[in-house]
């Protein structure tokens, strides 16, 4: 009887694995874009439902950014046998950014969308985390989980909690203060809750940084049963 240990094992990518990071974001661009797992459609709710972004560009899109943030050492992945990617969870350490005006174009130009819904709740968060702490979020402070997919039909559960126990364990042994993400689902928070604690963020006025989706033009499509906005959440270390 095999073992969830026969079945994957967990691996921090670096920048000097280029056929396996590509791996990683097929991975990762097929269960945002959409693909069958097991027998259910998995689908991320703006990229792939509301935007219906192309594969091909948010393949591109993810794959840079495994290629420039890897050597952080915050890219888990999940292989097989044959090293074929079950499952990654891919972050930074990096501070929000906020950016001003529209960085991509062409087919990808409703990318623009997300990143400015993005760079609101970022922007709230930011603000409370400088008037809570009395400082400015720093470089190295927080691991932000930026991106998390699982194809595998079998232990996915097992697989979100190994990934996510190997990030945070190094991030708390870095002296991170922070783990946080901007969850776009409830199935991602339910999941980022159960195995790793993470809960919405509630600010110093006892709301939620939330983006809500009936009140974004665009996103407004996405029926409540599903997802009723992007929040952040987050758990001290």
């Amino acid at each position: 009887m095999q073992t969830t240990a026969d079945l994957y094992t967990i691996e921090i990518l670096t920048k000097d694995q280029p056929e396996l990071i590509e791996k990683t974001a097929e991975c990762l661009a097929k269960t945002f874009i959409g693909v069958e797992v097991g027998g259910k459609w998995i689908q991320e709710p703006i990229i792939g439902y509301a935007l219906n972004l192309p594969y091909e560009d948010w393949y591109q899109f993810t794959k840079e950014y495994i290629e420039t943030y890897a050597h952080q050492g915050y890219c888990a992945v999940a292989l097989d046998n044959e090293k074929n990617v079950l499952g990654a969870l891919v972050g930074d350490t990096n501070a929000f950014e906020i950016n001003e005006g529209d960085i991509f174009e062409g087919t990808f130009a409703d990318m623009n969308i997300v990143m400015r819904v993005l760079e609101d709740i970022d922007k709230r968060f930011l603000d409370d985390y400088k008037k809570r702490y009395g400082k400015d979020l720093e470089d190295g402070e927080a691991l932000h989980i930026f991106l998390l997919g699982i194809i595998a039909e079998h232990s996915r559960h097992e697989i979100v909690q190994s990934l996510g126990d190997v990030l945070i364990k190094k991030a708390s042994e870095e002296g991170l203060k922070l783990v946080l993400a901007e969850a776009t689902n409830p199935k991602s928070i339910r999941v980022l809750e159960k195995y790793h604690g993470l809960t919405k963020y509630v600010d110093l006025e006892g709301n939620f940084i939330v983006h809500k989706y009936e009140n974004n033009e665009k996103l407004s499509k996405i029926p409540s049963t599903t997802a009723d906005g992007i929040y952040i959440v987050a758990k001290e270390l």
